[in-house]
């Protein structure tokens, strides 16, 4: 979602944007370690093909994830609602 997708919500589905994406660090921690040993095994064993595509696609997604939740933040301080 872009900055400017946010600014067009209301208040109450902006809350509810921010509970659903409100980040849990131990269980993202988890996962990339996981794909990053997929990634590795992926490498070892000669498979070039998905095994190295979509765990790469799904640590893009995880990393990206503070973004949004960040931009999030900020339009609820800018608009004084309480989270």
């Amino acid at each position: 979602m872009k900055p400017k997708d946010l600014s067009q919500l209301n208040d109450e589905e902006l809350l509810a944007e921010f509970k659903k994406i409100k980040p849990s660090p131990l269980f993202d921690a988890f996962f990339i370690g996981f794909l990053i040993g997929i990634l590795i095994f992926g490498a070892v064993a000669g498979a070039w093909g998905f095994t190295f595509l979509i765990p790469l696609f799904l640590i893009y997604l995880f990393l990206k994830k503070p973004k949004r939740y960040n931009a999030l933040k900020k339009e609820l301080d800018k608009r004084n609602i309480s989270y």
